[in-house]
């Protein structure tokens, strides 16, 4: 088998995956959009396509990363992973309960089920009693062991390749970047979205990390460019203002 045909540590690739908690074979997360529809968990804002992944950069829950290093491309793999390598043990520290007058304080009624935020942390509201809520702020995938059924459809096979995945990956998009790459730099022309959009100013120093770590160690350039835009065509031409001739006899006497 020919190593290009396997992924390696460093790779770009393009990845499709459907995920399932183990004991009760539930769908947690797709790419595929008819089996998020016939698993009853599409959502019609998301996008269903294969992922961008850059692999060995710790995105993914380590048993599934293991697996994916040495696969072969196009070939489908159904693999289980322990909890241990997903999202970990079940932390009852994790486990809270809450004064429902604080719900209260924020005209919230609390339900068994409502996912709730407090202090940066997202929680599920598993119990609500008298005066009490009690919320788990663990995830709802730890101590549960996961099956995951992947394929690798494609390998970036070129720096151009690697740089619009990894694009892709960090910031969502790749549409409107213009790339050019020499031996010792990446140049990256920004698209006008970026001078004005936060999630760029974050996303950009994930992109710098993983171009280093995909391409090696190049000098990375952003540029952002503010062109003057050129007239239209239609548009009439500044008429030329030529100094109105005065008469001699609207000159000051003091000027004559």
């Amino acid at each position: 088998m020919s190593e290009d045909n396997k992924v390696a540590k460093g790779d770009v690739i393009s990845l499709e995956f459907s995920g399932y908690i183990e004991e009760s074979n539930t769908l947690f997360d797709t790419t595929s959009e008819q089996i998020a529809q016939d698993n009853d968990i599409y959502n019609e804002k998301a996008t269903y396509a294969p992922i961008p992944y850059l692999v060995g950069s710790g995105r993914i829950f380590p048993g599934l990363e293991e697996a994916i290093e040495g696969a072969e491309l196009n070939k489908e793999y159904e693999i289980t992973v322990p909890f241990e390598k997903a999202a970990g043990p079940r932390d009852s520290r994790l486990v809270e309960t809450i004064s429902i007058r604080d719900f209260a304080k924020q005209d919230v009624q609390p339900y068994v089920g409502m996912e709730f935020q407090s202090r940066n942390r997202n929680g599920i509201v598993t119990a609500v009693t008298a005066g009490r809520v009690r919320v788990d702020y663990n995830s709802p995938l730890a101590g549960k062991n996961l099956k995951y059924v992947f394929t690798v459809v494609s390998k970036a096979q070129n720096d151009d390749e690697r740089i619009e995945g990894i694009l892709k990956m960090d910031y969502g998009t790749s549409e409107g970047f213009a790339v050019s790459v020499s031996d010792s730099a990446i140049e990256i022309v920004l698209p006008d979205v970026c001078k004005y959009d936060s999630n760029w100013s974050m996303a950009k120093y994930r992109v710098i990390a993983d171009l280093r770590e995909a391409l090696g160690d190049k000098t990375i350039r952003f540029i952002e460019e503010y062109v003057k835009a050129a007239p239209q065509a239609d548009e009439p031409a500044e008429e030329e203002r030529v100094p109105e001739e005065i008469a001699p006899e609207e000159i000051p006497p003091e000027e004559q």
